[in-house]
């Protein structure tokens, strides 16, 4: 199935984490359901949230730091900030079919190869690469302090991290996603946490 190279790819169970070139803060975040703001916490990085290659990273909370935090619990209860509810947001490609959703995670967009695939919101390229398994060539954008979106299953990646996007730009050209059938997977998580992306955008053309 589609959805288990995406939202239900199992996340493996460890206490730390070697940094590879290609990595990201973000990246390794996202790959293990992380807060960034959390894993840069435990690891006394700052605010550039910058790492290193061969850099040693706690994936856990030291005993007695913390462990919890308002931002790292009951992530799906709390309602969308107002900023976000209405505007500044659009369907990250053409609507070819009906969105569906994956238990857990996003929503799969079917669509052509080659299609475009636009930044729902403006924001910050924080990860471009196929690193993260099950997601193919996967691109992760930053909106504000809280919120990642993910755009999966690329064909070509347009775009590069650092770079500023808006929304509506095209940053990519549609893939294939398990069983080889052109699709987008879209994904938008708050401090670390998958919610329900057509929250955001419902009543969008």
């Amino acid at each position: 199935m589609l959805a288990a190279g995406c939202a239900n790819t199992p996340r493996e169970e460890r206490e730390t984490y070697i940094v590879r070139p290609q990595d990201t803060l973000y990246s390794i975040a996202w790959r293990y359901g992380l807060d960034f703001h959390d894993l840069a916490r435990w690891n006394n990085i700052g605010p550039d949230f910058r790492i290193a290659a061969g850099q040693a990273l706690t994936l856990k909370p030291s005993r007695g730091a913390g462990a919890t935090q308002p931002r790292s619990t009951a992530h799906a209860a709390v309602p969308l900030p107002p900023a976000v509810t209405a505007h500044g947001w659009g369907w990250p490609t053409d609507r070819l079919g009906e969105p569906r959703p994956v238990p857990g995670g996003g929503v799969l967009l079917p669509g052509l190869l080659g299609q475009e695939v636009r930044a729902a919101s403006a924001g910050r390229v924080v990860y471009t690469g196929s690193g993260i398994r099950g997601y193919g060539n996967l691109i992760i954008i930053k909106h504000g302090e809280n919120l990642l979106s993910a755009y999966a299953h690329n064909r070509e990646l347009l775009v590069r991290e650092g770079q500023d996007v808006s929304l509506g730009q095209v940053i990519a050209h549609m893939g294939e996603g398990a069983p080889r059938k052109p699709v987008l997977y879209f994904e938008i998580r708050r401090n670390g946490k998958p919610i329900d992306p057509l929250r955001f955008l419902s009543g969008m053309k």
